[in-house]
C-alpha cells in the first residue's frame, strides 16, 4: 500500500502516522508539503493530528485553505481513500470534504487520554476488520473535538449509515470526553472514502503501546486494496 502523509506547520503527529503507516503496509509513505500542490499516486492519503498554523481562527480553518488541499479533494472525488485525524478531521470539516465542525471541548480542557469507542458501521474502507457494535480502545488529545452539526445533517448522517465511530460507554476511560453531538467520535462522506475521527488509532497499533485496537483501521485499507 503506498500511501501519503500531509504535513502542515504546527503538525504533531505526522511522525506517528507515518510510523504506523511504515510498520503495517511495509511501505514509508511520502510526505507531502501543505505548500505543495500534487501528490504522487498513492492507495491513501493521511492529514494527521496537530495544531496547524497554531489552531489560530478555528482548529484547520487556515490549513483547510493551503494549497495542496485542492489536489486532496480532487484525489477524493477520485475515489482515493482520505483519512484525517484530529487535526486532520477538523481540516476536512472546514474544507468541506466532511460536514459539520468541531468546536472548543464543553469542559474547555484540553483533554488527552484513552476512551472508548463504539464501531457503528463497517460498511467503509476503514473499518470491515471490526465488528459492527464492537467496543475498542484509543487515545484522544484535543482541546476543540467537539463535534457539531445542524440536526438535518445529523439525521442524513445516521440514515445513511455515516457515523463510523461513537464515544462508548462512562467507565473510566470511556464517556464523550468533548460533548460531541450524538457522541460521535468520527464520521463518513458520502462516497465512504474519506474518514474523519477525533481519536488517535495510530498510537495503539502494538502491544508496547499498551494494545492493538487502531491497527485493524489501517488493515482494513491495506486489505481491501490487496484484494
Amino acid at each position: 500500500m503506498k500511501s501519503a502523509v500531509i504535513v502542515f506547520p504546527g503538525s504533531n503527529r505526522d511522525r506517528d502516522m507515518i510510523a504506523a503507516l511504515e510498520k503495517i503496509s511495509g511501505h514509508a509513505p511520502a510526505t507531502v508539503w501543505h505548500a505543495d500542490t500534487d501528490i504522487p499516486p498513492v492507495d491513501l492519503i493521511v492529514l494527521p493530528g496537530g495544531f496547524s498554523y497554531g489552531d489560530y481562527l478555528r482548529s484547520g480553518a487556515i490549513a483547510a485553505r493551503a494549497p495542496i488541499m485542492r489536489a486532496v479533494a480532487e484525489r477524493a472525488a477520485a475515489g482515493v481513500p482520505v483519512l484525517g485525524v484530529c487535526n486532520g478531521f477538523q481540516i476536512l470539516c472546514e474544507a468541506g470534504l466532511l460536514p459539520g465542525m468541531l468546536m472548543r471541548n464543553a469542559s474547555l480542557r484540553f483533554v488527552c487520554r484513552e476512551v472508548l469507542l463504539r464501531i457503528e458501521t463497517t460498511q467503509s474502507i476503514f473499518t470491515d476488520r471490526y465488528r459492527q457494535g464492537e467496543i475498542i480502545r484509543c487515545p484522544v488529545a484535543h482541546g476543540d473535538g467537539n463535534y457539531r452539526v445542524d440536526e438535518a445533517t445529523l439525521a442524513r448522517l445516521k440514515d445513511e449509515d455515516r457515523v463510523a465511530f461513537r464515544y462508548a460507554g462512562a467507565s473510566a476511560g470511556g464517556g464523550n470526553p468533548n460533548g460531541s453531538i450524538d457522541a460521535i467520535a468520527g464520521i463518513l462522506n458520502d462516497r465512504r472514502n474519506v474518514l474523519g475521527m477525533m481519536p488517535h488509532p495510530e498510537n495503539l497499533i502494538e502491544p508496547l503501546q499498551g494494545g492493538t485496537d487502531g491497527r485493524r483501521l489501517f488493515e482494513s485499507v491495506l486489505e481491501r486494496i490487496a484484494a
